[in-house]
């Protein structure tokens, strides 16, 4: 037996066939007391939540409340037979919340993180509390003034179920989400559960590590830029590292990935956030995002972000150029209708390393030093020491040097909270 089922904002058109703005129809495979049919005749990673059998009986009986975005999806198999075909089966995604609706599952209420419950929304905005129209439950907003859930929005729940795809940066801000959740859930006495996603870019660790006094959204804890975690090995590092306030520990349960190491590829299905549309621009997003806190845009408003970068000023950068314009996560977005000159990075090579050549060559290139940074990049480099040294003129090679003995601290506090090699 199948189920058409569809995601939290769906409609059903006039021929009984799910729509969806989830970037598949989704269709849920009526299997409720066994795994969901994933990946069982290949090796790809796969993440837990699409282990519906390894999880969900956890939930049985249980007041819920669902932490999620639109990358809380499970991934389900249907089969289709008609007369043109007679048989074909195609891979579907359905969201998180309609799957354990169908299961019957008692959700109360969902916390959406920055971007929003459907993540359309601009880096930075405010997210509103709502009612979801599709299945009227509860969304509150973790991302404005409310970061943690209230006492009161917990009261009726007894666990906490958190599902969101992160792409391993400091200040990839669903981290810091995590972070407050997790802090509610051990003040309030709620049972936590993470299912675990790959990293997109576990394979590797760099960048300087976070000084506490430039604490902020954007960089809580003293991590690399790059941490090569998984956002259940985070979550087993905060509680471990007393990272939450008065030094409390959550009740915390990790559902793991299948098939996944920290070498492994893996290619995010749905788009984490508005400006990350593909695994290029993933890769390039923690070397890039710098330029956030500069006179440099990283082409919001066009359908190359993270991808390109490039300002008006850089006339002579090269014969590149782009026009960012308003676009769905980025209403606003920098240089709005002026032409940037600067640098097309589309076909880059995958980057095993923080790449901070982009930006010291771009400062080089700057007409103005004195304009080209601007308050925020401290807060995402965790430091004003790098600032300064470029500004001081080193070489990509000479600041990269100086993170190593901070690296290597790093490492030996993380491999204490690895669940995968």
């Amino acid at each position: 037996m199948v189920i058409g089922i569809t995601s939290c904002n769906s409609k059903i058109n006039g021929n009984n066939t799910p729509t969806s703005p989830i970037e598949e129809e989704i269709i849920l495979q009526d299997n409720r007391n066994e795994q969901l049919l994933v990946d069982a005749n290949n090796n790809d990673p796969i993440p837990a939540a699409y282990l519906l059998g390894d999880w969900i009986e956890k939930l049985k009986g249980k007041r819920v409340a669902i932490v999620g975005n639109q990358t809380s999806v499970v991934k389900t198999q249907d089969t289709i037979i008609s007369k043109e075909w007679k048989t074909k089966e195609k891979l579907r995604y359905t969201h998180l919340v309609d799957t354990l609706l169908a299961h019957g599952i008692d959700i109360k209420r969902v916390f959406a993180p920055e971007h929003g419950f459907r993540g359309t929304a601009d880096a930075g905005a405010t997210i509103k509390d709502g009612i979801d129209s599709q299945t009227g439950l509860p969304i509150i907003s973790l991302y404005g003034k409310n970061k943690k859930p209230y006492k009161k929005q917990l009261e009726d729940v007894d666990v906490v179920l958190f599902d969101i795809q992160d792409v391993g940066a400091r200040f990839y801000t669903y981290i810091s989400t995590l972070h407050y959740v997790m802090e509610a859930c051990a003040q309030y006495d709620k049972k936590l559960i993470v299912l675990d996603r790959p990293n997109p870019n576990g394979h590797y660790i760099d960048g300087p590590i976070l000084e506490q006094e430039h604490q902020s959204f954007v960089g809580m804890h003293p991590v690399p830029v790059i941490h090569g975690m998984t956002i259940g090995e985070y979550a087993l590092m905060i509680n471990g590292e007393n990272w939450l306030e008065n030094n409390l520990v959550a009740n915390l349960e990790i559902i793991e990935c299948k098939n996944y190491t920290h070498d492994s590829s893996y290619s995010i299905p749905i788009k984490p956030s508005p400006n990350l549309p593909n695994d290029q621009a993933i890769n390039l997003y923690p070397s890039l995002c710098f330029f956030e806190g500069t006179d440099v845009s990283v082409g919001r408003g066009t359908e190359m972000q993270f991808q390109v970068y490039g300002s008006p000023s850089l006339v002579k950068y090269t014969d590149f150029d782009f026009t960012p314009t308003p676009n769905v996560g980025a209403k606003r977005p920098k240089f709005n209708g002026k032409k940037c000159y600067g640098v097309d990075l589309r076909d880059y090579k995958k980057l095993d390393h923080l790449n901070l050549e982009f930006l010291v060559d771009a400062f080089a290139k700057a007409p103005s030093k004195q304009n080209f940074f601007n308050s925020f990049f401290t807060k995402l480099a965790g430091t004003k020491t790098l600032q300064a040294q470029i500004e001081k003129g080193m070489t990509a090679q000479e600041i990269t040097a100086t993170w190593e003995k901070g690296l290597e601290d790093y490492q030996e506090i993380r491999k204490n909270y690895l669940l995968y090699k």
